[in-house]
């Protein structure tokens, strides 16, 4: 599974990918699967506790939460970009994860503290959506510096299956043990993970510093500005941008909604805890499955415009079935499917649409739509989701209100698809499934 940021793997069954593994490459690759599993375990333990969080400061205050994070990023990403601009990555990278760590270590003395309690629920809150995001692009820049193209497409695909992994692992602990522990013991464990992960980095640079004659060239590291030159400059990519939008659109409606659906349905916060991480956990077995069994044969069979058509038409069916029934069963099914849709199929689909574009809109131009244009659809649609509650919406109508939304996402997909086709036949390259 994947999160934004992160690069969509080669079509090749496992069995495949085992047989191009080359025997100088097997350290790497067991360091490379270990790093994305305990990155991906590190952050899925922390979700459900983040999004309990979200509850106690306050469903209401949802929308200025996504505001926060939205200016964060925006604060962050140019930061980020320096770093990576002036240090090597050996140093840069243990830094980084050291730093988090550090960082969760303090979020736990604060609450075990017991004071200004709401002030760090809401810190917390917006320090996990950020490390979300920059975390796990983090690791893939270093993959790019790791292995070259050839080594990329043959493992890969390996390598996010170790990410697959930890994403089961991770709300499987954290519902197993939230009610054991509490909560907020549980930041002590994706602490430890993020640990091992600075581990895995240093024996990943020990064997590039062996096995390599010569670094691999780095990626160019994108800027804020370039990226939205970029990305208003063609109408594919506005095209790529808007199906990002009501990507997150929707998903914002349905994150709120299952905050108040839960908030009301559910008065312990170690329940909600666990339930939040049963949801993962069934997300995150349901996509193994269809990646597993379903995926590739679908691909084959019906193509990239199909595919991108997939999750918006589920959120469609979702969206109905939470206006006619705006309970907790009902939510719980509709995320679940819903999330397993993106990581299984939509995401690794809507990353094959940059396959077509040269390096500089690869990295600039999608840099910019997986942090700025994400992270502001998430904002501007909890604001629109406040007016609307303001002017008497409740579930059920803002879930109906979402329909003809998921309509035009469709559509938007279907439009890319077969754009992409297009740009794939100028390149003299047959279609290919992602």
């Amino acid at each position: 599974m994947t999160e934004p940021g992160s690069r969509s793997a080669p079509s090749l069954s496992l069995k495949d990918r085992l047989l191009l593994i080359r025997r100088e490459e097997i350290p790497a690759l067991l360091w490379s699967f270990c790093y994305f599993f305990f990155l991906l375990c590190s952050y899925y333990v922390l979700r459900p506790v983040r999004d309990e969080m979200g509850i106690q400061a306050g469903v209401g205050n949802l929308r200025w939460l996504f505001t926060a994070v939205f200016g964060v990023m925006l604060c962050l990403s140019p930061l980020f970009g320096f770093l990576f601009s002036r240090f090597s990555r050996r140093t840069l990278l243990p830094f980084i994860y050291l730093f988090f760590a550090s960082n969760l270590a303090v979020f736990w003395l604060l609450f075990h503290s017991h004071l200004y309690v709401r002030h760090i629920t809401i810190a917390f809150f917006i320090w996990v959506s950020v490390f979300n995001l920059f975390a796990v692009s983090v690791f893939w820049s270093f993959m790019a510096d790791l292995w070259n193209t050839d080594e990329a497409r043959r493992l890969y695909g390996i390598i996010a299956a170790g990410g697959t992994a930890g994403a089961v692992v991770g709300p499987a602990v954290t519902a197993l043990c939230s009610k054991r522990i509490g909560p907020v013991n549980l930041l002590l464990v994706s602490m430890t993970c993020l640990v091992i992960c600075v581990l895995a980095i240093g024996q990943l640079s020990k064997w590039r510093d062996k096995q390599l004659s010569a670094e691999h060239p780095s990626s160019q590291r994108p800027g804020i500005l370039t990226g939205i030159r970029l990305a208003i400059s063609s109408p594919y990519l506005l095209g790529i941008c808007g199906y990002v939008v009501l990507y997150s659109t929707t998903s914002t409606f349905l994150y709120i909604q299952q905050a108040e659906i839960i908030d009301k349905a559910m008065h312990s916060s170690a329940e909600r805890t666990a339930l939040f991480a049963q949801m993962d956990l069934a997300v995150n077995v349901l996509t193994l499955v269809i990646q597993v069994l379903v995926l590739q044969p679908l691909l084959q069979r019906l193509g990239l415009m199909v595919a991108l058509t997939v999750l918006p038409l589920l959120t469609l069916a979702g969206f109905l079935c939470l206006g006619l029934h705006p309970v907790l069963s009902t939510l719980s099914i509709v995320v679940v499917l819903r999330r397993a849709g993106e990581f299984a199929i939509a995401k690794p689909s809507r990353e094959t649409l940059f396959n077509v574009l040269g390096p500089v809109e690869k990295y600039q131009a999608k840099n910019f739509m997986d942090t700025v244009v994400y992270r502001g659809g998430d904002t501007a649609s909890s604001w629109l989701l406040s007016g609307l509650k303001s002017l008497g919406f409740g579930i059920a109508g803002v879930s109906l209100l979402a329909v003809p939304l998921a309509g035009l996402w469709a559509m938007v997909g279907a439009l890319l698809g077969r754009k992409h086709a297009q740009l794939l036949e100028a390149r003299g390259e047959p279609s290919e499934s992602p």
